[in-house]
């Protein structure tokens, strides 16, 4: 599956969730990370940023997609992230 995560964590914990996240997924923008990812690996993602997490101060979106073939990505401006993040 194809996987776009967006997070919102408190200073004292953004860099940790950054770790966990690129373990599974491509770095593009500072708290946006992008991927294909097996659901197994979506799991795991998953319970280590609950793990981490203060569901009261910290927040964790995923969008998922059965693939990236019917999406389109476009980039506006400064681009962030590796070039390997090239769909």
């Amino acid at each position: 599956m194809f996987v776009i995560l967006v997070y919102d964590f408190a200073q004292k914990r953004v860099n940790k969730a950054l770790k966990i996240s690129r373990k599974y997924l491509h770095w593009v923008q500072n708290s946006v990370l992008e991927g294909e990812i097996s659901n197994a690996n979506y799991i795991k993602l998953k319970s280590e940023l609950e793990m981490l997490m203060n569901p009261e101060e910290d927040s964790v979106i995923l969008y998922t997609f059965r693939s990236n073939k019917y999406s389109r990505r476009e980039e506006i401006g400064l681009k962030k992230g590796g070039d390997e993040n090239i769909l």
